[in-house]
């Protein structure tokens, strides 16, 4: 590590505020925005000297407190974005890690590539898809974004630059993938794209009554599907409780689209501006900001049952992006829960334990009167990261609403699903959390880990530098 006299001037930046996605925590910080790899080492270099913590951002897309720092300065990473290189023919491509994953498709399917794995949005950087390992509506197939990095450099704590891959320092590879951002930065990443033959995807809309019926169809059908995601009508009980649609996709094979490559064309692409070619898109939150509480979303989820029995097994075709970025859909959705909040809550539960689970957290919020607005189910294969949240179960993430009213009952709601998920084996996941507590995470996750992780962390962060408010209330009990 460099010494304080080779270590430039660094200017403060004035102090600004810094919220989660999910607009439920916040901070007042500096905020550092480099441009380059060397300014980055600098700030990483001065902070150890002046014993100052930093916090990593990328897109600010954590629902929670994973990025915000409010005992401390901020790093966000979205200036350092270049898109080094890309091999048009072998689809493997080399960027700075604040690019975008939506930099990601846009340079890969002009050419006949896509993302081997994508988030529900496009905004998030691929420093912070690493950290989190991201996973997408084809985790039961292909993994986490974390298995498809053929190499990264990183800069740690300390200062050290490595480059890692599966092979060559693999054990910071497996730890640094999934670490959160707590033992450095990743500087440029090397990501080997999907191939496709096709703009467009098959999709297949299929009704389901149940829990049960989306169980099924989902473990009969994910050999034969590329994508697979199911949306469920929480307020429904009974024999209906976990009602829903799933909507598989499946990619085109090579000669079966007469458009390609024409329909790759970005144009072809992006997501509409208008609903029904009439209705601005950014308006929409405006227009549904007024059935923001139980009995408007209760109707609006009944509609969408309703619709969605409708093309119940009407196959059609859609673009990719179209498909996988359903959040990006209507810009600052998330503006209907003000002058409140949001958080989501994600579970992740073991196969033979999931069905029972998720039953059982639907019927305990009813019977608590918190019942979430939106729930989106997931199939999905454990990885080899370190801190993994996968599982060979399914996923279940639900976004409640945040009052000052409500937030000491959904807090508490919150801790009783936790009890729920560690009875039947299941794991948490830092992208999505706010709520999590350190005694849940130490009973969650394998000792060995997290006896692993902590070695690391000295090794790596000996100075303790790197912390969020997320890392200081799960991993140090501490609150902010």
């Amino acid at each position: 590590m460099a010494t304080k006299s080779k270590i430039q001037e660094i200017s403060i930046p004035k102090s600004e505020s810094v919220e989660a996605w999910g607009m439920n925590s916040s901070s007042i910080s500096p905020v550092f925005r480099p441009k380059t790899q060397e300014e980055i080492i600098n700030i990483i270099q001065w902070a150890n000297v002046n014993k100052k913590s930093i916090a990593l951002r990328g897109g600010g897309c954590s629902y929670g407190d994973a990025s915000i720092n409010s005992q401390g300065i901020v790093l966000d990473l979205t200036n350092f974005n270049r898109i080094i290189h890309f091999d048009s023919k072998k689809g493997i491509i080399e960027v700075e890690s604040g690019a975008r994953i939506k930099d990601l498709w846009e340079n890969g399917i002009v050419n006949g590539f896509w993302p081997p794995v994508v988030s529900g949005t496009m905004m998030p950087t691929i420093g912070g898809a690493l950290s989190m390992n991201i996973h997408g509506k084809n985790n039961f197939k292909v993994g986490t974004i974390g298995e498809h990095v053929l190499e990264f450099t990183f800069v740690t704590a300390k200062g050290e630059v490595l480059v890692c891959s599966p092979k060559k320092n693999s054990e910071l590879f497996y730890s640094a993938i999934s670490g959160f951002g707590m033992l450095g930065v990743f500087l440029t990443v090397k990501i080997q794209m999907k191939k496709i033959y096709s703009g467009k995807m098959k999709i297949t809309p299929v009704v389901t009554k149940n829990f049960e019926e989306m169980f099924d169809y989902f473990e009969r059908e994910y050999k034969s599907s590329d994508y697979l995601v199911g949306w469920i009508d929480a307020f429904a009980s009974g024999k209906s409780l976990g009602r829903g649609q799933i909507h598989k996709a499946v990619n085109l094979e090579s000669g079966e689209d007469p458009d390609f490559p024409a329909n790759c064309a970005l144009e072809k692409q992006h997501l509409p501006s208008r609903l029904f070619y009439l209705i601005p898109k950014k308006w929409m939150w405006i227009l549904m900001r007024p059935f923001s509480f139980n009995l408007g979303m209760r109707l609006i989820n009944f509609a969408k049952y309703i619709a969605s029995i409708l093309v119940n097994g009407k196959e059609y075709f859609q673009g990719h992006a179209e498909y996988a970025f359903l959040l990006d859909y209507v810009p600052n959705w998330k503006f209907i829960y003000k002058p409140g909040a949001m958080i989501q809550y994600q579970v992740f539960i073991p196969k033979e334990n999931a069905l029972d689970a998720m039953k059982e957290i639907f019927q305990l919020c009813q019977s608590r009167g918190i019942v979430n607005y939106l729930s989106v189910f997931k199939k999905h294969k454990p990885d080899p990261f370190l801190l993994t949240h996968s599982v060979d179960g399914f996923s279940l993430a639900m976004d409640f609403p945040v009052t000052k009213r409500n937030k000491e009952n959904l807090w508490k709601l919150c801790y009783e699903m936790d009890e729920i998920v560690l009875k039947n084996k299941g794991k948490f996941y830092f992208a999505k959390d706010s709520t999590l507590r350190k005694q849940i995470m130490e009973s969650y996750f394998p000792k060995e880990n997290l006896k692993k992780f902590k070695l690391l962390k000295k090794k790596y962060d000996p100075n303790n530098i790197l912390s969020t408010d997320l890392y200081r209330r799960v991993f140090l009990n501490e609150t902010n």
